[in-house]
């Protein structure tokens, strides 16, 4: 792991702790969270406040997330927002985080100017020990305070406040006077300098978790249904249980929910350079198994290997290859249908909500397409990545570190970006030389660049 890290893959961005004031607020929130505290002078931390050091440290590395369930955090600082979640056991704490940081910025900043802001990511059970717990995941709540709760006591004073304007005796009663006065002293003038967070509430309707072997809930869809790796330990306590190796029933459930498009029907995207990088990591993967250095090897190189051992790639390879002719040089329609090992290949999620989601769901269903991998399940790469040959891991970094990392917003768009659909009007009828790609469009329209999807066999 020592090369993703020097090349900024692993453990990057994250923001550093290297003031004494700054880990004495950091230690402060931390015996405030779990009672315990941290000896090292300088560490740093994802934008949970999570620190790898100190968990190594501590040797826990649920340090802030006691059961893997309710994350725990600590904020130092609103530059935290664009740090990583390590550690995540939950899809969707990430973007939690960042929303409610985003959304209370001014408050944040303020407040973390004096003390560190301490919280947790609530929701209605505590353990996930047993898997229909998961069922009762719905909503996740954000309470957060500084360690000396000005943010609690704000809102008291607050209260007070009003009871003095509104009670006919107030300007007499001298216990509620003195009770302003008293809390004043920590919070300053909340007329002037409101301190207040905002009571944020997010619906968990569809999200993955890493537990039970990785488990992806999907509830907020027309057919609702659980994938997992852990269909066995699952499957009683939920009513449609697909494991994640039944390639034909998670094809059949994201096609009847609409929650991916095949890429060479994508709009705004360029579909011929996606297929032939995916086809360039299918080689780099056959090469590792059959020992080739890869060191140093340019994508000419890759392809130049890929012409010279032909008959020794892999299916996925070749079905990606005649879909690329298809589409570019009107070359023989392929069929690929939801068995083949090249079919989630050809797809990325639709232009939806949980588009994030069934991106992460498709890299851990091809995850010899490392960069998607990389990009949509951090956790799977890194796992899969310490047992590649040295040869693997040398290419794959080098090309993330030149290729990605320089451009990781722009990467993003042009693989999973969409672009607002528009109206156009309907144009003439097609000259007979076009009656080709007419018919070619109409069965797009009807079953998609694969052929249809299988039934599930009885």
């Amino acid at each position: 792991m020592n090369r993703l890290i020097r090349l900024g893959l692993m453990f990057g961005n994250l923001v550093p702790v290297d003031s004494p004031a700054l880990v004495e607020r950091y230690n402060r929130a931390l015996r405030h969270l779990t009672g315990k505290q941290t000896e090292l002078t300088d560490f740093h931390i994802d934008i949970s406040g999570y620190s790898p050091e100190v968990a190594d440290e501590l040797d826990d590395r649920l340090y802030l997330n006691e059961n893997g369930c309710n994350r725990q955090f600590i904020l130092l600082t609103t530059a935290q927002k664009s740090a990583p979640l390590l550690e995540a056991h939950f899809s969707t704490s990430r973007s939690i985080l960042k929303r409610f940081i985003e959304e209370n910025e001014a408050q944040l900043f303020a407040l973390t100017a004096r003390d560190a802001v301490a919280g947790e990511l609530v929701n209605s059970v505590f353990s996930v020990s047993n898997p229909a717990r998961l069922n009762d995941i719905r909503h996740i709540e954000i309470e957060a305070d500084t360690t000396t709760g000005l943010v609690r006591d704000a809102e008291k004073l607050g209260q007070l406040s009003d009871r003095f304007l509104q009670e006919e005796d107030g300007w007499f009663d001298d216990v509620l006077i003195a009770q302003m006065i008293s809390v004043a002293k920590t919070t300053g003038d909340v007329t002037r300098n409101p301190v207040r967070l905002k009571k944020m509430r997010f619906d968990q309707d569809n999200f993955w978790t890493d537990h039970f072997g990785g488990t992806y809930l999907f509830r907020g869809v027309d057919h609702p249904a659980v994938l997992t790796a852990d269909r066995d330990g699952v499957k009683a306590a939920f009513e449609q249980v697909i494991d994640l190796s039944d390639r034909n029933r998670i094809a059949q459930f994201l096609d009847q929910n609409g929650l991916v498009e095949p890429i060479v029907k994508a709009r705004g995207i360029d579909a011929g350079a996606i297929l032939r990088q995916k086809m360039d990591f299918i080689v780099v993967d056959a090469a590792q198994d059959s020992g080739m250095d890869l060191t140093g090897a340019t994508r000419r190189d890759i392809r130049r290997l890929a012409r010279a051992h032909a008959d020794d790639l892999p299916e996925e390879y070749h079905a990606l290859r005649n879909l690329l002719a298809w589409a570019e040089d009107g070359g023989a329609w392929p069929r690929i249908t939801s068995d083949h090992p090249a079919y989630f290949y050809t797809l990325r999620a639709a232009n939806h909500a949980d588009a994030d989601l069934v991106n992460m769901l498709l890299a851990e269903l091809t995850p010899k397409d490392v960069r998607q991998l990389f990009i949509c399940h951090k956790q799977l790469f890194y796992r899969l990545y310490s047992g590649w040959s040295d040869t693997k891991k040398s290419y794959v970094a080098d090309f993330l570190a030149t290729e990605y990392a320089v451009d990781k917003a722009g990467t993003r768009a042009a693989l999973f970006g969409h672009d607002a659909p528009m109206e156009e009007p309907a144009p003439p009828p097609p000259p007979p030389a076009a009656d080709r790609e007419t018919r070619r469009d109409d069965r797009i329209a009807r079953v998609g660049p694969w052929g249809a999807v299988l039934k599930e066999r009885s």
